[in-house]
């Protein structure tokens, strides 16, 4: 059987949960392949050796552009701050590594396109780490759309709620901080938390014609971790806007880390002519699902648990009733990804998703500024 041979760049939170869908999913998919954890690269020596040997690494690297330059490697995932995204996915592209990507896929639509550019131009296999396409229940709600149970869509709501940042005594920048760092995260929840909303919101609903935002940064200065000083804080705390599908439904989107008592709140709702679902990530094996054309009599919300081996994904796993987790989202994905990419293809979403993604933050960020609906065509 043919090796597909990774090469990870970072090794933090994310890195942790690529590593494990890279061990995991050979033991419970027929992927057509043997993925290699051949490398990992990072800048702390001796973190980045820890990791490999816990991991089950190979070999390390402390620059991204050794382990590009590798010969013996096939596939660049990149799972390290935003502000890297874009240098690394192009010279992986061009040394025609086949690219895996962290969201958001470039801290602008600018970044993104630059990207799209770089892996469609090589032809390399590429995808971006969307994981809540992937989970049984989201997929199940994309099925039913697929095959018409909705008729019309009307509306789409969704929202994204923690409340990790509300001190105001937390820093920002540096290692875990990076992301109230706008120099590196490109914007705060709009292309963090929101990224998610609108991804899989393009997925299911298609794409979104026009926004209007409004935005807040509730502590303005925060202590920088890397320079000492107390400086204006760059990116946005909350989020929230209202759009315009093309297929005509209308939208609202909220994300915030100032909701106390939340920890990751994510919830879609879509309302259609014949139907209406709702997903929550909290209990995420469940869909609330209506459908008007049951009997009026017994007609109702039904409560649908996702775990029967005709529901998508869910052969692969334990018996009917067990649930699975967060981390199967992710086991999910490179499951497709290395089905995929070993015939010299790529699955959803692509790099070009991702864009579409980002000129959705992109005219979020810049309606909040201009008081104004503004296109997300791009």
């Amino acid at each position: 059987m043919k090796s597909l041979n990774i090469g990870l760049i970072g090794y933090g939170f994310m890195g942790r949960t690529h590593s494990n869908a890279f061990l995991q999913a050979p033991r419970f998919f027929d992927l057509g392949c043997r993925p290699v954890l051949k490398a990992v690269a990072a800048r702390n020596a001796d973190r980045v050796k820890k990791f490999a040997e816990n991991w089950g690494y190979e070999s390390y690297e402390t620059d991204w552009r050794a382990l590009v330059d590798r010969k013996d490697i096939d596939v660049i995932d990149i799972a390290s701050p935003n502000d890297t995204h874009h240098e690394i996915a192009i010279a992986a592209a061009r040394a025609g590594k086949m690219v895996m990507c962290e969201k958001p896929l470039g801290r602008n639509a600018k970044e993104a396109k630059e990207m799209v550019d770089a892996v469609e131009k090589a032809a390399v296999p590429n995808t971006v780490w969307y994981n809540y396409r992937r989970v049984p229940a989201v997929t199940l709600i994309k099925e039913l759309l697929d095959q018409g149970k909705f008729g019309r869509i009307f509306h789409y709501r969704a929202k994204f709620l923690q409340d990790w940042t509300i001190s105001q005594d937390l820093p920002q920048g540096g290692e875990g901080l990076w992301r109230l760092d706008v120099n590196v995260a490109g914007s705060g929840v709009t292309g963090d938390l929101l990224a998610h909303n609108i991804d899989t919101a393009l997925w299911l609903n298609g794409p979104i014609a026009e926004v209007t935002a409004m935005t807040e940064t509730f502590i303005k200065e925060r202590k920088h971790t890397l320079t000492g000083k107390v400086e204006p804080v760059g990116i946005d705390d909350a989020s929230a806007f209202l759009c315009r599908f093309q297929n005509g439904s209308l939208a609202t989107f909220e994300a915030t880390r100032y909701a106390r008592g939340h920890k990751a709140l994510y919830t879609l709702e879509i309302n259609g002519e014949h139907a209406s679902a709702f997903w929550d990530l909290h209990d995420l094996h469940r869909i609330q699902y209506f459908d008007h054309r049951d009997e009026g009599r017994v007609r109702g919300w039904r409560n649908v648990h996702v775990t029967d081996g005709d529901q998508p994904y869910m052969k692969h796993w334990w018996v009917p009733g067990l649930q699975i987790g967060y981390e199967h989202t992710f086991i999910h994905q490179f499951a497709d990804f290395a089905t995929a990419a070993i015939k010299g293809e790529s699955i959803s979403p692509t790099f070009r998703d991702g864009l579409a993604t980002d000129y959705v933050t992109d005219a979020v960020l810049k309606s909040a500024k201009s008081g104004k609906w503004e296109s997300a065509r791009g």
